[in-house]
């Protein structure tokens, strides 16, 4: 067995340490707490710039960063991108600072795995104390820890088993124990993890040992069996963003994406630093086609990316390319305004990033795509002629705003041939792909069926309804409803159109499902002023047919306006 701890240090005086605060009396008291362990070498940074240079410089057993490092990036970005650059492993000591102790903070913390969490104001014995004794846990538990950092998880057990045998690790079993599951669940061991974990809830209650037990089950598709565990993981503060996370994965792996679409929003918004997370929820957006939820993911990975390695003009882009979808799906003057809006997205990615004249041909895409909302064909079809390939690029997202930009001018011949390369363009069995990739499959089905924009449709339905052509009119608007599902003024149109059919005898039974849709969309949005009692009546108005089948109602499309 490998001796634990003679590669971490031998005596206090060898150890590096380095303090990442902007608050310099935090510096001078912590400074003054290691040098009485006997501690030599303290280095210190006022942001995450200096923070990053020392770390380039020289190597750290321990990393003291606090969440406020206001001048540059917070201490959740810094403490990932130094993750991310090899310079804090899981052999590194990582100690988290704040004055915070808010849920999002706590589990965006918890996702970070630090060895502790100090909260502010520092009292001198208590660091003392709390350091030496996570310390004593890195010494001793070592080869562990050396064995996380190079995914030799058949090591971690067997590691994890020589340790537990040492009667003097007692007090340590909880954290070995805890490695060990892990280890299992990495090397897909499932059914071993479960009985594992079921045989530490006899004893634990850890809500590690929880969480452990019920991903090995989902990982072999046993949900049903813990129906009641999962409800009450939910309700609980320490582990309910860990299960919506877990739940989330399960339900992707399923194939389940509306669940997992509602899983991850919940995660993400208990914990709304993690970008991949965000992204995660982005890509479930667009494949639930909720326009408005991949609007505001896209917003908040730019929120949550700023001076952080994730931050980059194609983050911008991105919002700018989900406002303009959600834009096409909006039949009022709202829509202007959000087009203003996106107009002024893209000045800032052109006047905010220097690396803008990188992305020439991806803004012009966008501005074509403006353009064509705000029914300037001639101008957009301009910008497509002089400034837009017709040649994939190597970024799957570039090349999706070309197909919508295509699409939307007609060029429906190139959109598809588009659509054929990016589908060679996705690789792996992350399900971040899978979800990506279900999508892909999504927008080829639907750009090949479907010709126009929600808007367009939804125009349409209008002026079939209006020359009393219901057929068309329904056809028409349930296309536009495909795309865009949570419009409530589509669902209303629906509503007066299938009114007006069954008034006439055109409307057919198997049509109504149609029908208890919009009516289950209208109760589960909170509706206010005019746009409430427009769907009162129309409600009402496809309510009475069941009540009274004589019932005659003259229903006028444009007032749900």
């Amino acid at each position: 067995m490998e001796t634990a701890g003679k590669d971490f240090f031998v005596g206090y005086e060898e150890l590096k340490v380095l303090i990442i605060d902007d608050n310099t009396l935090i510096h001078d008291t912590l400074k003054k707490t290691l040098y009485g362990l006997g501690i030599r070498e303290v280095r210190c940074a006022q942001n995450a710039y200096y923070g990053m240079r020392l770390c380039n410089e020289m190597q750290f057993q321990i990393v003291v960063c606090a969440f406020n490092v206001n001048s540059d990036k917070d201490g959740f970005h810094l403490l990932e991108e130094l993750k991310f650059k090899g310079h804090v492993t899981k052999r590194t000591v990582l100690i988290f600072l704040s004055t915070e102790t808010s849920e999002s903070l706590v589990n965006s913390i918890i996702e970070l795995q630090p060895d502790d969490f100090w909260v502010k104001p520092l009292i001198p014995k208590v660091v003392k104390e709390r350091l030496s004794n996570t310390l004593k846990i890195k010494s001793k538990l070592f080869n562990l820890y050396q064995a996380i950092d190079r995914r030799e998880f058949s090591k971690v057990i067997y590691f994890a088993d020589q340790h537990l045998k040492n009667k003097s690790l007692r007090h340590l079993h909880p954290n070995i124990l805890r490695m060990r599951g892990e280890a299992l669940l990495s090397l897909l061991e499932f059914h071993e993890a479960e009985l594992f974990f079921q045989g530490l809830l006899k004893k634990y209650k850890f809500g590690w040992v929880y969480l452990g037990y019920v991903k090995s089950l989902l990982k072999q598709g046993r949900i049903d069996e813990i129906h009641e565990l999962i409800s009450s993981l939910t309700d609980k503060p320490e582990t309910r963003f860990a299960m919506h996370d877990l739940l989330a994965q399960y339900h992707i792996e399923q194939e389940m994406y509306a669940t997992a679409y509602e899983e991850i929003k919940k995660a993400t918004l208990l914990s709304p630093r993690n970008i991949e997370r965000n992204k995660k929820s982005w890509d479930l957006a667009r494949l639930n086609h909720d326009h408005i939820g991949q609007f505001q993911a896209t917003k908040s990975i730019v929120a949550n990316a700023k001076n952080s390695i994730h931050d980059s003009p194609e983050l911008l882009l991105n919002v700018i390319r989900a406002g303009i979808d959600l834009a096409i799906t909006i039949t009022d003057g709202s829509a202007d305004k959000l087009l203003n809006q996106i107009e002024r997205y893209i000045q800032q990615v052109q006047e905010d990033y220097k690396e803008a004249s990188d992305f020439k041909e991806q803004i012009a895409v966008a501005q074509a795509r403006l353009f064509k909302a705000q029914n300037e064909e001639k101008r957009a079809e301009r910008i497509v002629e002089h400034k837009i390939s017709l040649r994939p690029t190597p970024e799957i997202e570039d090349n999706l705003d070309k197909v919508k930009v295509f699409h939307e001018l007609g060029m429906r011949e190139e959109a598809m041939l588009l659509l054929e390369a990016i589908k060679n363009q996705i690789s792996g069995e992350s399900l971040t792909s899978q979800v990506v990739n279900r999508y892909i499959e999504q927008e080829t089905k639907e750009r090949a069926d479907i010709h126009f924009t929600p808007k367009q449709l939804h125009d349409m339905a209008v002026e079939h309804y209006q020359k009393k052509r219901f057929s068309p009119a329904l056809e028409s608007v349930l296309q536009a409803i495909q795309l865009a599902p949570n419009s409530v003024k589509f669902s209303t149109s629906l509503l007066k159109i299938m009114v007006a059919m069954k008034e006439t005898g055109e409307l057919k039974e198997e049509d109504y499902p149609f029908a208890d849709k919009a009516i289950k969309l209208f109760d589960n949005t909170k509706l206010e002023g005019k746009h409430a009692e427009v769907v009162a009546e129309v409600k009402e108005n496809w309510q009475r047919f069941f009540r009274n089948p004589h019932a005659q109602e003259d229903v006028n499309i444009e007032e749900a306006g």
